[in-house]
């Protein structure tokens, strides 16, 4: 069994997931449509998609984002599980029919998230209570796509995550990253920006072992979906 992420620039790899993949014995690919000539990919072949985050908007007109949107349309038709981080969501909720828009504030850093009601029940969020501390870096949001449960949310964005179906999740922070992809992350030129705007560096290690911990846990249970 084998799952395909979408990358959208090479430093932002599937971190976390890797393992817990790897755990369970499933495969993972990686298709960088983003790279010219780079054709689309059979989505038949995996069990579930994976669309990871990036520097540019879901809004941007860029042909593969498009192409992205085209695919993900399809895997909903299929009934495939999909699993969107911070861009990915925002693509997955564009699809659906949802708005994406400016958040109100950029959110960068470790930050407290909160769990909705909905989440109580839910097949990768149950039983997590919240406030967690856990690692975003978006500037970005989207609307609620319609039918879709929210899950949770933030002090500075009202949708965090959302649950489409049975098996089509988006998340706006970033449960994936490990430390040393925080690092990196400050060290990109594409972040520059962001980092600029940055009171003091972020500190890769504040609450990375209980990120880990989280990581384990959600990752795990969407690979129940596959």
């Amino acid at each position: 069994m084998k799952v395909l992420a979408f990358r959208h620039v090479p430093f932002e790899g599937a971190g976390h997931i890797g393992p817990v993949l790897e755990a369970r014995g499933i495969g993972c690919d990686y298709a960088d449509l983003y790279r010219d000539g780079v054709p689309d990919p059979d989505i038949a072949a995996y069990a579930g998609l994976i669309f990871l985050g990036g520097p540019m908007s879901a809004n941007d007109p860029l042909p593969y984002l498009d192409r992205e949107r085209a695919l993900i349309a399809r895997a909903v038709d299929r009934g495939q599980p999909l699993l969107g981080i911070c861009l990915g969501s925002q693509l997955i909720a564009r699809s659906l029919g949802a708005d994406v828009h400016r958040n109100s504030e950029k959110e960068i850093g470790w930050f407290d998230l909160q769990f909705t009601e909905a989440a109580a029940h839910d097949a990768l969020f149950g039983g997590i209570r919240g406030p967690e501390t856990v690692f975003h870096w978006h500037s970005d949001t989207w609307e609620l796509p319609p039918g879709a449960q929210r899950l949770a949310w933030s002090q500075a964005c009202r949708n965090q995550a959302f649950r489409a179906g049975r098996n089509i999740y988006g998340m706006q922070f970033h449960l994936e990253v490990t430390a040393a992809m925080i690092a990196d992350w400050q060290a990109q030129d594409e972040n520059c920006g962001d980092v600029c705007d940055l009171s003091a560096p972020l500190d890769p290690q504040a609450h990375s072992a209980r990120q880990e911990e989280l990581s384990n846990l959600v990752f795990g249970r969407w690979c129940t979906l596959l």
